[in-house]
């Protein structure tokens, strides 16, 4: 039904807006049964006003105790012609049986893990102990919690799929799977196992379990344990640029690696070409990290000597690798970056993994590309974001919220080509 125009003006009036909101959650936590009472504290004249008109009795204090039942009662004894639950709805507060929906919830749950359980024992994995635990696992952590119970069910269908096949047999040599193969034939598309998905998180929770060790945290480790499991992912897609690289080796792959070196070339290094590089530099070698290719460019142009590699950006699987074997080798890191929030939470990530030290990256550093900036007559580009403390320098925040300037590692252009020292035309 609709409320007649006059009693919806007058139920809609402001002075009875916090006894409608109250009356609402009251509503929803009794399972939309006009029981119980609600209180108003700190009532306004204008509103004990308006609460007198529509009880029907005067409300003198300013603390009113209502009953729903009365206030149902008399809704539907006015002109309004209703109860307290069409009256709420109609003007504009949806009610949700949230009592209802909790029941419902748990009902959905329990079909949840009812259905995993009888999928587990249709599946390879029927019998396996540590099945048991990694469902556990799930359903303790709140993994799937966010999911629709249907998409849910859905995403713990394709998991298990997924593990029985590579978990089937494991007394026989496991026949290789690669991910993406893998994840087309259960999910329909080659990237269904990426690392950002829910269902690799999820199945790698399970590998874990079946191996005995905790769920990886950092990219290694998940290329670790799908490599323990036999499944081979894409090695050939994802780049780190690199400039000057002199390994000490003497495969065709370290020469060609000097050769382009020697010529003042970049070069992009597939994950599948360092695995099968002998990556050792001269113990004597400082590798400059920067974030931007424009680094790597410039660097060539003017045929510097030094040796780069660039994150380009967010520091890639690829990237990390290449970093991680430079530092395991015990060569000099130096890093340099962006000047704005993401720029320095990089760094910080970097400069830890690798033990690296900064390169141009104190709070002196960006204050004095500050200036320069500004008497070029660059404009200003505000920072955006959450502030980041750096590591290295615990002035280097403090300056750069007082300045307010984000400034992108091509602004220091100069200065960092001139640390990189310039080789012979």
């Amino acid at each position: 039904m609709t409320l007649p125009p006059q009693a919806r003006e007058f139920l809609a009036q402001p002075d009875l807006g916090r006894m409608w909101t109250a009356a609402h959650h009251r509503l929803e936590r009794n399972g939309l049964q006009p029981n119980g009472s609600i209180r108003l504290s700190s009532c306004t004249a204008a509103e004990r006003e308006a609460l007198s008109l529509l009880l029907g009795r005067r409300i003198t204090t300013a603390t009113a105790v209502i009953r729903l039942a009365d206030l149902d009662s008399r809704l539907r004894s006015t002109a309004a012609g209703c109860g307290l639950i069409t009256a709420i709805e109609q003007l504009g507060l949806p009610l949700t049986d949230r009592r209802a929906a909790r029941d419902t919830g748990r009902q959905e749950r329990a079909a949840l893990w009812t259905a995993a359980e009888a999928a587990v024992a249709a599946s390879p994995l029927a019998g396996q102990d540590w099945v048991d635990g990694w469902l556990d696992d799930l359903r303790r952590t709140g993994a799937l919690g966010r999911l629709a119970p249907q998409d849910a069910v859905g995403l713990l269908q394709q998991a298990i799929r997924v593990l029985g096949l590579l978990r089937s047999d494991r007394d026989e040599e496991a026949v290789p799977h690669g991910r993406g193969e893998l994840a087309t034939r259960v999910t329909g598309t080659a990237h269904g196992l990426d690392d950002d998905t829910a269902l690799s998180r999820i199945v790698l929770r399970g590998l874990a379990r079946a191996t005995g060790t905790e769920p990886p945290e950092h990219a290694p480790g998940r290329r670790a344990l799908w490599r323990a499991a036999a499944v081979l992912p894409d090695e050939v897609s994802s780049t780190v640029l690199t400039y000057g690289l002199r390994p000490v080796g003497r495969g065709w792959r370290e020469r060609a690696l000097r050769e382009r070196a020697d010529h003042h070339a970049e070069t992009h290094l597939t994950l599948r070409e360092l695995r099968e590089l002998d990556v050792v530099l001269p113990p004597d070698t400082q590798v400059h990290i920067c974030e931007n290719p424009r680094v790597v460019e410039a660097a060539a142009e003017a045929r510097c000597a030094g040796v780069l590699v660039c994150t380009s950006g967010s520091a890639s699987t690829v990237v990390l690798e290449l970093l991680d074997t430079l530092a395991t080798a015990g060569l000099r890191l130096r890093y340099h970056g962006d000047f704005d929030w993401p720029g320095i939470a990089l760094a910080n990530r970097v400069i830890r993994r690798c033990a690296a030290l900064p390169w141009r990256m104190t709070a002196e550093d960006y204050e004095q590309l500050a200036v320069h900036a500004r008497d070029q007559g660059s404009p200003g580009l505000p920072l955006v974001g959450t502030p980041v403390e750096a590591s290295w320098d615990t002035d280097l925040a403090a300056a750069m919220t007082a300045l307010n300037v984000a400034l992108h590692e091509e602004s220091a252009l100069d200065r960092l080509i001139a640390d990189l020292a310039p080789g012979p035309a």
